[in-house]
């Protein structure tokens, strides 16, 4: 049973050094035509040096009687490092492999780098994760893909220590599970297309799924212990999540969706609610877009710093009269009593009120706020126009529409 279980971890980290080689299929369309020889010479060129190598390795190793040793443990070595100081000391030649190594190991990661965001972009274009993975960056790549990789990559490394041998097994089960799903899938192809030759192929692809699927057993159970455990939990809630995502934009896509003429009824003008602190340049941009919307039109005083009679005679003076002097109806000044100097909650309160005393009217809430010209700029400023909005977001419905007024520094 020892001995099983030896040749079941032995098998598995042999399994693990061969993975890398589905870069070649992943990218058979860069290859010049014939596009499917070159490709296979490629795959088979990859295999023969794999093959030398790893003999190379095994041999090297059994001969200078070199072993692996524990990546947590104080002066851990590499089996390359042992390798080339054995045979060829520790002198430049030692640097110039390890540096060269180093460089190989920097370049297969353009790898991941540039399949990971093509693979969430196609998921995303079937609703499994969010859309935001379908955007081109500036650069014409999935940007938002790369970054998702580089936090995903940035939080095992944490989690693992930075001691890169724990990773192995994760990456392995990863690979072989794409591999036999992906000869599962053409097995299913060759069936639904049938003609002459798909069954030889399906053939073909079957013993290629059985044969992964198998390796990916031994390498689950041999490595578990060793972190496989994570991807067993991990993958089947990244599937409940990816269906909890699909079943997300489903219902998105039902409640949205429209198969008639736009409505022509209840055009009335809206019932427009402008926050009112003090007589500045943002304030009259603000009301002077509300009255160009309509002639209902409320400006709301949240009086927490007891200044009620100033704020009724700035009104009078600089809004009122103006206003009446053309003619055009008045905007209402209402006052909210704050005792416990809150300003934000007797708003949302007050608009909330006005909404269902007007279940016929659309409400407009314009919310006047300062856009500054340098970022720092901004925690110099109160950012209660930004809160009042999530507020109304969070809170309201589809009579409130939200409205920003900005005035720019």
């Amino acid at each position: 049973m020892l001995s099983l279980w030896l040749l079941a971890k032995v098998f598995s980290s042999g399994c693990t050094a061969m993975t890398g080689v589905e870069a070649v299929s992943n990218g058979t369309a860069a290859f010049r035509d014939p596009t499917q020889r070159n490709a296979k010479r490629t795959l088979t060129i990859i295999i023969v040096l794999l093959m030398i190598f790893l003999s190379g390795i095994a041999l090297l190793c059994r001969a200078y009687n070199i072993g692996a040793t524990d990546p947590a443990s104080a002066g851990y070595q590499s089996i390359l490092s042992q390798l080339i100081s054995a045979v060829m000391g520790r002198g430049w030649f030692y640097y110039v492999g390890s540096a060269s190594i180093l460089a190989v190991l920097a370049l297969s990661a353009n790898t991941s780098y540039a399949d990971f965001p093509r693979l969430t972009r196609a998921i995303a274009m079937n609703d499994y994760l969010p859309h935001v993975f379908k955007i081109r960056g500036r650069r014409l790549l999935y940007s938002h893909g790369i970054v998702a990789l580089v936090g995903f990559t940035a939080a095992l490394l944490i989690a693992f220590g930075g001691i890169t041998d724990r990773l192995i097994p994760l990456f392995a089960i990863g690979a072989f599970m794409a591999f036999t799903l992906s000869q599962a899938g053409i097995v299913m192809h060759w069936k639904k297309q049938g003609g002459r030759g798909s069954f030889h192929r399906m053939i073909v692809n079957g013993i290629g799924a059985v044969a992964t699927g198998l390796t990916l057993v031994v390498v689950l159970v041999a490595k578990f212990t060793a972190g496989a455990w994570i991807v067993a939990i991990l993958i089947p809630a990244l599937i409940f999540l990816m269906l909890a995502v699909r079943r997300h934009y489903r219902g998105v896509g039902q409640e949205i969706a429209i198969d008639r003429p736009i409505r022509l009824d209840n055009l009335a003008e809206p019932l427009v609610i402008v926050p009112l602190d003090r007589w500045s340049r943002i304030t009259e941009k603000g009301l002077r877009f509300a009255m160009k919307l309509s002639d209902h039109v409320e400006a709301v005083h949240v009086d927490a710093e007891e200044c009620r009679d100033e704020v009724a005679e700035m009104w009078q003076r600089n809004v009122a009269l103006p206003i009446e002097q053309t003619g055009r109806a008045v905007p209402k000044l209402i006052f909210l009593s704050s005792p416990y100097r809150f300003v934000l909650m007797p708003l949302v309160e007050h608009i909330l009120q006005v909404e269902r005393e007007h279940p016929d009217r659309q409400i407009a809430v314009l919310v006047p706020e300062l856009v500054v010209k340098h970022w720092w700029q901004t925690p110099l400023h109160n950012q209660r126009a930004q809160v009042l909005k999530l507020f109304l977001l969070v809170r309201g419905n589809q009579r409130i529409t939200v409205i920003n007024i900005p005035w720019y520094l």
